[in-house]
């Protein structure tokens, strides 16, 4: 029955959150409802600096990866030449294949994943995509992070890793143009109204983002976009400072997403703010609306747009 069930899942979405703690909270919740303990070859893919090692950790829980944004780790990159050297009782392995190429031939990732299989161990490949054909052999299961993350499950008829990353990659300058924008916001929204990121707290959407307010704020929105965008229009250098700040210009802000942004204010195109608060008839909340695509339209159908539009 469980096979059965899978065929006629094509794909799952979500929002890829900005911040590590949501990342991994996402990826916990990926796991738990698309994860099967006979999974063997999980396959990632996704641009640097989209959050694959979060969501990795999310999924896999004390999972030691054999590289991060931090550090790398040479004993597992060799691990590949010594199978099970030093680890004999790891049940999960874990490859990045951009940096695994620049230490060890194609033909030796091939066979030690062959060989994790055989020995019906897991392996979790980041830029699965770039062992696919060469393995020849699909994962069981695909997950790709851009602007959103995608969760499928491949057939006889696809999808393969490049298909599922050429999607998250366009999206991503997405997600990173909405999180500086939204920061280039919050400033304005502390400077000019005094409020501060105690009233509020960050949402996602498609090509932009969402800023919920359990009481409906005082706030004039056309000149909180006049502020934003001249913010941005002062084409200040975005730079990632440590876990929980950017710096902006001369600015260095508090950012719980601090390595998903553009390097420059320059490049967010076509930002702008929804002119009237959604109040969520479920919720309660007010939520204000900042979207990079200048599409302003049909709000409430938002979601279909977007889907409608990459199909």
């Amino acid at each position: 029955m469980r096979n059965l069930i899978q065929e006629y899942m094509v794909s799952s979405q979500y929002y890829a959150p900005r911040g590590r703690e949501r990342l991994m909270f996402l990826g916990e919740q990926i796991a738990q409802k698309h994860l099967h303990y006979s999974d063997s070859l999980i396959g990632i893919v996704g641009d640097a600096g989209s959050g694959k090692s979060s969501l990795i950790n999310g999924m896999f829980p004390g999972l030691e990866l054999s590289n991060d944004d931090d550090n790398i780790n040479p004993r597992k990159i060799m691990q590949v030449r010594d199978l099970m050297h030093d680890i004999p009782d790891a049940g999960t392995y874990h490859l990045d294949m951009r940096f695994q190429m620049a230490f060890t031939q194609m033909y030796e990732i091939v066979d030690f994943v062959k060989k994790v299989m055989r020995r019906k161990r897991r392996v979790v490949i980041e830029h699965f995509n770039l062992l696919y054909e060469a393995l020849g052999i699909n994962a069981d299961i695909i997950v790709g992070i851009g602007e959103e993350i995608i969760v499928t499950r491949p057939t006889i008829f696809g999808p393969n890793p490049q298909s599922i990353y050429e999607i998250v990659h366009q999206s991503l300058n997405y997600r990173k143009m909405a999180h500086t924008a939204e920061e280039a916001v919050v400033q304005s929204l502390e400077s000019e109204f005094g409020i501060t990121t105690d009233d509020f707290y960050s949402s996602d959407m498609r090509n932009g983002f969402v800023l919920k307010f359990p009481k409906e704020p005082k706030v004039d929105l056309e000149k909180l976009e006049a502020l934003a965008q001249d913010i941005l229009s002062q084409n200040l250098d975005v730079s990632y400072y440590d876990e929980d700040h950017i710096k902006m210009g001369d600015k260095i802000i508090h950012c719980d997403g601090a390595r998903f942004h553009v390097h420059n204010t320059s490049e967010i195109k076509n930002f702008s703010i929804y002119k009237k608060l959604i109040k969520d008839p479920e919720t309660k909340v007010y939520n204000l609306i900042g979207v990079i695509d200048g599409n302003l339209n049909d709000m409430e159908n938002r979601n279909t747009f977007y889907f409608l539009k990459r199909q």
